[in-house]
């Protein structure tokens, strides 16, 4: 929607409001007018005014929203509230739904009153769903888009520096390309403690990048931040079988298997790893007959195509891994 029809809806809101006595209808066309026009300062101002004028009607409204631009409505509601935790998450949710539009680009998102008061627990969460649809954030678009988050980012994780709010902050930095300012903001959080979620987050943003010996130097890291962690010892196993390190990466997953024994992921990776490592047809075997019960399929095929490539494997076990990989 051009700035031209936005203020159209705008228009026609202030006569529903003013002239023909409808604020809930008004508060249809101002959520369109927002959803159109992020930026565009006239909608709220109108619904500034309907909220002195008519609480009742805004309430029901917001209480009721579903679109994505009612949603942003019911956001500036909160914030005009002082409820900026929940105006924030809700800005999260509608970004993460529809990132194409510049949601943050609302101007109370920037607001003093906003950044002074929002906190780091909710902008992180916030962040974090942003990416719930899975879109693809590294482009120069939405890096664009999403300059309002990353100054909230910037202020609040200066204001209220707590670690694992600005670690998972990080990771939205990671998806949109932001590589340098990830790690930095995992420095900062260092700087007041370090966590295992820290070392996580800086290892995945190393891996990315594929620099597989600073990632695993941080899951170490993590590992000795949370020596019971199963998946902790799974991740490390596979960035050492990235690197080749098939021995490592088996040793790492019976490290892992003493504090999750029944982890079926776990499992078939060891069973994968020591297949690759020393042939073994029963390791295999257990693979086969494990990977259909895998949660995540992508990760199940990248076992198979490693397993399958160990040395003097039996051609029929091979094949009944390559049917479960097809299946």
């Amino acid at each position: 929607m051009s700035r031209h029809t936005a203020g159209a809806e705008v228009a026609l809101a202030r006569v529903m409001a003013h002239c023909g006595g409808d604020p809930a209808e008004a508060m249809g066309y101002l959520s369109s007018a927002i959803a159109g026009a992020p930026h565009h300062p006239d909608a709220y101002a109108v619904i500034a005014e309907l909220r002195q004028s008519a609480p009742a009607a805004t309430t029901a409204f917001a209480e009721g929203a579903r679109s994505p631009g009612g949603l942003a409505a019911q956001a500036f509601l909160m914030f005009l509230d002082d409820d900026m935790d929940d105006a924030t998450l809700t800005v999260g949710t509608i970004t993460g739904f529809a990132p194409t539009v510049a949601w943050a680009a609302a101007p109370w998102f920037g607001d003093p009153r906003f950044l002074a008061s929002v906190s780091a627990e909710a902008l992180a969460e916030a962040a974090m769903r942003t990416m719930d649809y899975g879109h693809p954030l590294d482009t120069d678009d939405v890096r664009e888009r999403f300059r309002p988050w990353f100054r909230a980012i910037e202020t609040v994780s200066a204001r209220h520096p707590r670690p694992e709010s600005l670690a998972r902050m990080a990771i939205l930095l990671r998806a949109c390309g932001l590589i340098p300012a990830s790690l930095a903001l995992c420095d900062t959080a260092d700087a007041v403690e370090r966590t295992m979620l820290t070392e996580v987050v800086r290892g995945g943003t190393w891996r990315r990048v594929g620099d597989l010996e600073q990632a695993a130097a941080a899951f170490e890291r993590a590992t000795e931040l949370s020596p019971t962690n199963w998946s902790l010892y799974l991740d490390l196993a596979d960035i050492r079988a990235d690197q080749g390190d098939f021995a490592a990466a088996v040793d790492l997953t019976d490290r892992g298997l003493a504090h999750g024994p029944a982890e079926i992921t776990l499992r078939a990776a060891r069973a994968a790893y020591r297949t690759r490592l020393t042939g073994s047809a029963a390791d295999l075997a257990d693979l086969v007959e494990m990977a259909p019960r895998l949660p995540n399929a992508g990760y199940r095929n990248l076992l198979i195509d490693q397993a399958c490539d160990g040395p003097n494997l039996p051609a029929d076990l091979v094949a009944a891994a390559h049917n479960v990989r097809e299946s």
